[in-house]
Protein backbone atom coordinates (compact mmCIF):
# COMPACT_ATOMS: atom_id res chain seq x y z
CA UNK A 1 0.00 0.00 0.00
CA UNK A 2 1.21 3.55 -0.65
CA UNK A 3 3.50 4.77 2.16
CA UNK A 4 3.23 1.43 4.01
CA UNK A 5 5.93 -1.22 4.10
CA UNK A 6 6.96 -4.32 5.94
CA UNK A 7 9.57 -3.29 8.47
CA UNK A 8 12.32 -5.69 9.51
CA UNK A 9 12.62 -6.16 13.24
CA UNK A 10 15.71 -4.00 13.52
CA UNK A 11 13.82 -1.06 11.99
CA UNK A 12 10.85 -1.13 14.36
CA UNK A 13 12.42 1.39 16.74
CA UNK A 14 13.16 3.78 13.85
CA UNK A 15 9.52 3.67 12.72
CA UNK A 16 8.28 4.38 16.24
CA UNK A 17 10.72 7.27 16.60
CA UNK A 18 9.46 8.79 13.35
CA UNK A 19 5.87 8.51 14.56
CA UNK A 20 6.70 10.04 17.93
CA UNK A 21 8.18 13.04 16.13
CA UNK A 22 4.76 13.47 14.49
CA UNK A 23 2.99 13.31 17.85
CA UNK A 24 1.76 9.71 17.52
CA UNK A 25 2.38 7.51 20.55
CA UNK A 26 0.01 4.54 20.29
CA UNK A 27 0.78 1.61 18.02
CA UNK A 28 -0.84 -1.67 17.02
CA UNK A 29 1.59 -4.38 15.93
CA UNK A 30 1.10 -7.10 13.33
CA UNK A 31 3.80 -9.66 12.68
CA UNK A 32 5.00 -11.71 9.74
CA UNK A 33 6.68 -14.79 11.22
CA UNK A 34 9.75 -16.58 9.95
CA UNK A 35 7.81 -19.87 9.96
CA UNK A 36 4.21 -21.04 9.87
CA UNK A 37 2.54 -24.27 10.88
CA UNK A 38 -0.94 -25.74 11.22
CA UNK A 39 -1.54 -24.32 14.70
CA UNK A 40 0.27 -20.97 14.39
CA UNK A 41 2.78 -21.80 17.09
CA UNK A 42 5.01 -18.83 16.26
CA UNK A 43 2.14 -16.57 17.42
CA UNK A 44 2.75 -17.61 21.02
CA UNK A 45 6.49 -18.26 20.75
CA UNK A 46 8.21 -16.13 23.41
CA UNK A 47 10.91 -15.44 20.84
CA UNK A 48 8.41 -14.63 18.10
CA UNK A 49 8.58 -11.52 15.94
CA UNK A 50 5.92 -9.58 17.86
CA UNK A 51 7.35 -10.50 21.24
CA UNK A 52 10.80 -9.32 20.12
CA UNK A 53 9.40 -6.12 18.64
CA UNK A 54 7.56 -5.24 21.85
CA UNK A 55 10.70 -5.69 23.93
CA UNK A 56 12.82 -3.62 21.54
CA UNK A 57 10.33 -0.76 21.38
CA UNK A 58 9.68 -0.71 25.13
CA UNK A 59 13.41 -0.73 25.84
CA UNK A 60 13.80 2.51 23.87
CA UNK A 61 10.41 4.14 24.49
CA UNK A 62 8.79 2.90 27.68
CA UNK A 63 5.99 5.47 27.59
CA UNK A 64 4.47 4.47 24.23
CA UNK A 65 1.28 2.42 24.22
CA UNK A 66 1.61 -0.89 22.39
CA UNK A 67 -1.48 -2.80 21.30
CA UNK A 68 -1.00 -6.25 19.83
CA UNK A 69 -3.21 -8.05 17.35
CA UNK A 70 -3.98 -11.48 18.84
CA UNK A 71 -4.86 -13.95 16.12
CA UNK A 72 -3.44 -16.99 14.35
CA UNK A 73 -4.17 -16.24 10.67
CA UNK A 74 -0.77 -14.68 9.93
CA UNK A 75 0.99 -17.61 11.60
CA UNK A 76 -0.86 -20.63 10.15
CA UNK A 77 -0.11 -22.39 6.88
CA UNK A 78 -3.83 -22.47 6.03
CA UNK A 79 -4.40 -18.77 6.82
CA UNK A 80 -7.43 -19.23 9.03
CA UNK A 81 -7.88 -17.72 12.48
CA UNK A 82 -8.30 -21.04 14.26
CA UNK A 83 -7.34 -24.68 14.38
CA UNK A 84 -8.42 -26.54 11.25
CA UNK A 85 -9.41 -30.19 11.05
CA UNK A 86 -10.77 -31.85 7.91
CA UNK A 87 -11.51 -28.46 6.39
CA UNK A 88 -13.44 -27.19 9.42
CA UNK A 89 -12.35 -24.27 11.62
CA UNK A 90 -12.63 -25.45 15.22
CA UNK A 91 -13.62 -22.80 17.73
CA UNK A 92 -12.97 -24.36 21.13
CA UNK A 93 -9.52 -25.91 20.46
CA UNK A 94 -8.42 -22.48 19.26
CA UNK A 95 -9.19 -20.67 22.52
CA UNK A 96 -6.21 -22.00 24.47
CA UNK A 97 -3.82 -20.97 21.67
CA UNK A 98 -5.30 -17.47 21.53
CA UNK A 99 -4.97 -17.17 25.30
CA UNK A 100 -1.33 -18.32 25.18
CA UNK A 101 -0.63 -15.72 22.49
CA UNK A 102 -2.14 -12.90 24.55
CA UNK A 103 -0.19 -13.93 27.65
CA UNK A 104 3.07 -14.04 25.68
CA UNK A 105 2.41 -10.50 24.45
CA UNK A 106 1.71 -9.27 27.98
CA UNK A 107 4.89 -10.93 29.22
CA UNK A 108 6.85 -9.10 26.52
CA UNK A 109 5.40 -5.75 27.63
CA UNK A 110 2.22 -5.13 25.60
CA UNK A 111 -0.11 -2.57 27.15
CA UNK A 112 -3.34 -3.79 25.47
CA UNK A 113 -4.14 -7.06 23.71
CA UNK A 114 -6.61 -7.09 20.83
CA UNK A 115 -8.09 -10.48 19.84
CA UNK A 116 -9.27 -10.36 16.22
CA UNK A 117 -10.20 -13.94 15.35
CA UNK A 118 -13.94 -13.69 16.16
CA UNK A 119 -13.84 -17.02 17.98
CA UNK A 120 -16.71 -17.49 20.43
CA UNK A 121 -15.42 -17.23 24.01
CA UNK A 122 -12.05 -15.72 23.05
CA UNK A 123 -12.37 -12.76 25.44
CA UNK A 124 -13.11 -14.98 28.43
CA UNK A 125 -10.24 -17.32 27.53
CA UNK A 126 -7.82 -14.40 27.29
CA UNK A 127 -9.09 -12.75 30.47
CA UNK A 128 -8.67 -16.01 32.37
CA UNK A 129 -5.19 -16.51 30.91
CA UNK A 130 -4.04 -12.99 31.73
CA UNK A 131 -5.48 -13.02 35.24
CA UNK A 132 -4.00 -16.38 36.14
CA UNK A 133 -0.56 -15.20 35.02
CA UNK A 134 -0.59 -11.94 36.98
CA UNK A 135 -1.72 -9.59 34.21
CA UNK A 136 -5.06 -8.55 35.68
CA UNK A 137 -4.54 -4.93 34.62
CA UNK A 138 -3.90 -5.58 30.92
CA UNK A 139 -6.99 -4.38 29.02
CA UNK A 140 -8.62 -6.34 26.20
CA UNK A 141 -9.67 -4.51 23.05
CA UNK A 142 -11.86 -7.03 21.29
CA UNK A 143 -12.63 -7.09 17.58
CA UNK A 144 -16.22 -7.69 18.63
CA UNK A 145 -18.04 -6.74 15.42
CA UNK A 146 -15.67 -7.81 12.67
CA UNK A 147 -17.42 -8.29 9.37
CA UNK A 148 -16.48 -10.76 6.63
CA UNK A 149 -15.57 -7.82 4.43
CA UNK A 150 -13.89 -7.38 1.06
CA UNK A 151 -12.16 -4.27 2.40
CA UNK A 152 -9.34 -6.32 3.98
CA UNK A 153 -7.72 -7.47 0.71
CA UNK A 154 -4.70 -5.10 0.59
CA UNK A 155 -3.66 -6.02 4.14
CA UNK A 156 -4.04 -9.75 3.50
CA UNK A 157 -1.77 -9.53 0.49
CA UNK A 158 0.80 -7.41 2.32
CA UNK A 159 0.84 -9.63 5.41
CA UNK A 160 0.61 -13.02 3.65
CA UNK A 161 -2.50 -13.78 5.68
CA UNK A 162 -4.87 -14.92 2.97
CA UNK A 163 -6.62 -18.25 3.46
CA UNK A 164 -5.73 -21.43 1.59
CA UNK A 165 -9.34 -22.62 1.25
CA UNK A 166 -12.90 -21.45 1.80
CA UNK A 167 -13.51 -18.09 3.44
CA UNK A 168 -14.01 -16.61 6.91
CA UNK A 169 -17.77 -16.24 6.78
CA UNK A 170 -18.33 -19.03 9.30
CA UNK A 171 -16.76 -16.95 12.10
CA UNK A 172 -16.73 -13.35 10.89
CA UNK A 173 -20.02 -11.48 10.60
CA UNK A 174 -22.48 -11.34 7.72
CA UNK A 175 -22.23 -7.91 6.07
CA UNK A 176 -26.03 -7.68 5.90
CA UNK A 177 -26.60 -8.09 9.63
CA UNK A 178 -26.60 -5.28 12.19
CA UNK A 179 -28.45 -6.88 15.12
CA UNK A 180 -25.77 -9.56 15.43
CA UNK A 181 -23.16 -6.87 16.08
CA UNK A 182 -24.97 -5.84 19.25
CA UNK A 183 -25.24 -9.43 20.43
CA UNK A 184 -21.55 -10.08 19.79
CA UNK A 185 -20.53 -6.93 21.64
CA UNK A 186 -22.79 -7.69 24.59
CA UNK A 187 -21.24 -11.16 24.90
CA UNK A 188 -17.69 -9.79 24.74
CA UNK A 189 -18.47 -7.23 27.43
CA UNK A 190 -19.92 -9.95 29.65
CA UNK A 191 -16.70 -11.93 29.17
CA UNK A 192 -14.51 -9.01 30.21
CA UNK A 193 -13.74 -6.84 27.17
CA UNK A 194 -12.65 -3.31 28.11
CA UNK A 195 -12.84 -1.82 24.61
CA UNK A 196 -14.93 -3.09 21.70
CA UNK A 197 -14.24 -2.63 18.02
CA UNK A 198 -16.22 -2.27 14.82
CA UNK A 199 -14.33 -3.31 11.69
CA UNK A 200 -14.37 -2.03 8.94
CA UNK A 201 -15.36 1.55 9.74
CA UNK A 202 -16.44 3.59 6.72
CA UNK A 203 -19.13 1.22 5.39
CA UNK A 204 -20.27 0.45 8.94
CA UNK A 205 -20.89 3.89 10.42
CA UNK A 206 -24.43 2.78 11.27
CA UNK A 207 -23.02 -0.06 13.37
CA UNK A 208 -20.70 2.31 15.24
CA UNK A 209 -23.66 4.55 16.00
CA UNK A 210 -25.85 1.64 17.18
CA UNK A 211 -23.08 0.38 19.44
CA UNK A 212 -22.49 3.85 20.87
CA UNK A 213 -26.19 4.29 21.60
CA UNK A 214 -26.50 0.84 23.19
CA UNK A 215 -23.35 0.54 25.33
CA UNK A 216 -21.55 3.08 27.47
CA UNK A 217 -18.08 1.68 26.75
CA UNK A 218 -15.04 2.79 24.72
CA UNK A 219 -15.47 1.99 21.01
CA UNK A 220 -12.67 1.58 18.49
CA UNK A 221 -13.30 1.83 14.76
CA UNK A 222 -10.81 0.25 12.37
CA UNK A 223 -10.39 2.27 9.15
CA UNK A 224 -9.03 -0.67 7.18
CA UNK A 225 -6.62 -1.19 4.29
CA UNK A 226 -9.22 -1.26 1.53
CA UNK A 227 -10.73 2.01 2.71
CA UNK A 228 -7.27 3.58 2.76
CA UNK A 229 -6.28 2.16 -0.63
CA UNK A 230 -9.40 3.49 -2.35
CA UNK A 231 -8.53 7.02 -1.27
CA UNK A 232 -4.91 6.61 -2.31
CA UNK A 233 -5.81 5.17 -5.70
CA UNK A 234 -8.20 8.04 -6.45
CA UNK A 235 -5.63 10.53 -5.21
CA UNK A 236 -3.00 9.04 -7.51
CA UNK A 237 -5.38 9.46 -10.46
CA UNK A 238 -5.87 13.11 -9.54
CA UNK A 239 -9.57 12.65 -8.88
CA UNK A 240 -9.64 14.05 -5.35
CA UNK A 241 -7.64 15.71 -2.60
CA UNK A 242 -6.50 12.68 -0.61
CA UNK A 243 -5.69 14.42 2.66
CA UNK A 244 -8.93 16.41 2.68
CA UNK A 245 -10.95 13.27 1.95
CA UNK A 246 -9.10 11.30 4.64
CA UNK A 247 -9.84 14.05 7.16
CA UNK A 248 -13.51 14.00 6.17
CA UNK A 249 -13.68 10.21 6.50
CA UNK A 250 -12.03 10.19 9.91
CA UNK A 251 -14.31 12.99 11.07
CA UNK A 252 -17.33 10.94 9.98
CA UNK A 253 -16.05 7.92 11.91
CA UNK A 254 -15.56 10.07 15.01
CA UNK A 255 -18.95 11.70 14.52
CA UNK A 256 -20.60 8.27 14.32
CA UNK A 257 -19.39 7.57 17.85
CA UNK A 258 -15.87 6.12 17.75
CA UNK A 259 -13.70 6.95 20.75
CA UNK A 260 -10.56 5.56 19.13
CA UNK A 261 -9.70 5.13 15.44
CA UNK A 262 -7.10 2.80 13.98
CA UNK A 263 -6.16 4.17 10.56
CA UNK A 264 -3.46 3.93 7.91
CA UNK A 265 -3.99 7.69 7.49
CA UNK A 266 -2.54 8.37 10.95
CA UNK A 267 0.88 9.69 9.91
CA UNK A 268 -0.38 11.91 7.11
CA UNK A 269 -3.18 13.22 9.32
CA UNK A 270 -0.69 14.08 12.06
CA UNK A 271 1.23 16.13 9.49
CA UNK A 272 -1.95 17.58 7.95
CA UNK A 273 -3.31 18.77 11.29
Amino acid sequence: MPSYFRHPLEKAVDEVEECLDLGLSTFILFGIPSYKDEVGSSAYDKSGVIQKAIRQIKKEFDSVIIITDVCLCEYTTHGHCGVVRDGEILNDPTLDLISKTAVSHAEAGADIVAPSGMMDGMVRAIRDGLDSNGYENIPIMSYSAKYASNFYSPFREAADSGYAFGDRKSYQMDIHNSDEALREIELDLMEGADIVMVKPALAYLDIIRRVKDSFNVPITAYNVSGEYSMVKSAEKMGWLDGKAIAYEILTAIKRAGADLIISYHAKEMAEFL
